[in-house]
């Protein structure tokens, strides 16, 4: 069992002269719910190479177990030292995809052709996808096969504007996720800042924030257990 891990290579926050990023929280959670239940996961991204972590993830109050343990583990940080160019990637080699978060993929992600063509592809491949926090974004343009939003009438989640406020970049990202999602149509839905939220419907996974990072790949795994018995 493969699981793509799809991280951005956008590395500034607007014209702010900030760095930005993945948020390591939203891979390394990830990372090792699919390394601990046997799956394979493989870290992608649009240029390849080292995706640029945002530092705020790394600061002490947003560390967690498994971002030491990522940390600390020699075969994690090569994997993403050298993860594969998103132009490479068919998604007929894994079982599902994952997005993390962070801030950067809303300038890079949600705009690249790659990305776009692996959502869509996955989704007509009627495998499971995943985003969580700022990733689900990225589904901006993503498109069924009539042409309608991927989203539209979907239950799903992601960074709230409320969340978006309250680390002060509302005026700086290219565009509010929750404004988005609801602007396409999508029946989207939040419980309080911070804290997990993770929604399924059909074979689409979102989670809201952070803390929503290993939920989600919970339900991704549990999507391809089940679409794994189907095809047998």
């Amino acid at each position: 069992m493969k699981v793509l891990i799809v991280l951005t290579s956008h590395d500034r926050l607007g014209d702010t002269g900030r760095e930005t990023g993945f948020w390591l929280e939203e891979l390394a959670a990830p990372y090792y719910r699919f390394k601990d239940s046997g799956a394979d996961p493989v870290i992608a991204s649009p240029k390849g190479g080292r995706p640029p972590l945002d530092p705020k993830s790394n600061e002490p109050d947003f560390r967690t177990d498994e971002t030491r343990r990522f940390e600390d583990d020699p075969e994690a940080m090569a994997a993403l030292e050298h993860s594969v160019r998103l132009d490479t990637v068919s998604v007929d080699d894994f079982d599902a995809v994952f997005y993390a978060g962070g801030h950067g993929p809303l300038w890079d992600l949600a705009e690249d052709p790659d990305s776009i063509r692996l959502i869509e592809t996955t989704s007509r491949a009627g495998k499971p996808l995943a985003l969580v926090c700022h990733a689900p974004g990225v589904l901006r343009h993503a498109v069924d096969p009539d042409g309608a939003s991927l989203v539209e009438g979907r239950r799903v989640t992601g960074f709230t504007n409320g969340e978006e406020e309250a680390v002060g970049l509302t005026e700086v990202v290219p565009f509010l996720v929750e404004d988005e999602l609801k602007r396409l149509g999508a029946d989207y839905s939040k419980t309080g800042d911070w804290l997990p939220y993770v929604l399924t419907d059909g074979l689409l996974v979102t989670g809201q924030n952070p803390a929503s990072s290993g939920p989600a790949a919970d339900a991704l795994l549990a999507l391809i257990a089940e679409t794994g018995e189907d095809r047998v």
